[in-house]
């Protein structure tokens, strides 16, 4: 097995664990963290918040920490490949790219300040929560299609 095999099997593995787990996040944590009022306004629950924690206890080290650094070496790699694998590398690449940046910028920072959100506005709680659940299926969506992609890609270096 090469460096170029390996990375696209890492890469489908810990993208598809992420896809797995992002969608039980959305079904299973997500309704523990956030409630919806009779009004149609969105609280948290900062104590399920706080304890569930899968920021720290889970994502750090599935996606913030490997899928990122693997990010950094598709680029790398993929952008040194030639045809026909090249193209489906680096498409692979950028969606995950796009997907990190969308999570270090709302995800993560959004995260926090729900965590620490007992001083902020109710409306502005609100406004955040319903941000987060409609991005996070952008963010599964994102996740699912660098998932094909990278198995595409991994599919055309088993014909070269």
């Amino acid at each position: 097995m090469n460096l170029t095999e390996i990375l696209l099997f890492c890469s489908v593995l810990n993208t598809g664990i992420a896809f797995g787990a992002g969608l039980y996040e959305t079904k299973m944590v997500l309704p523990l963290w956030f409630n919806k009022s009779a009004n149609g306004n969105y609280d948290v629950n900062f104590g399920n918040m706080q304890t569930i924690d899968s920021g720290r206890r889970f994502w750090a080290f599935v996606t913030t920490i490997p899928l990122t650094l693997l990010m950094i070496a598709n680029l790398v790699f993929a952008f040194q490949s030639q045809s026909p694998l090249h193209n489906w590398w680096v498409a692979a690449t950028l969606i995950i790219l796009m997907e990190r940046v969308g999570t270090f910028t709302f995800f993560i920072p959004t995260a926090i300040k729900l965590q620490k959100g007992e001083s902020l506005q109710t409306e502005k709680i609100s406004r955040l929560i319903t941000w987060w659940l409609r991005l996070n299926y952008v963010r599964n969506a994102f996740t699912l299609a660098a998932l094909l992609v990278f198995l595409k890609a991994l599919l055309i270096l088993q014909t070269i």
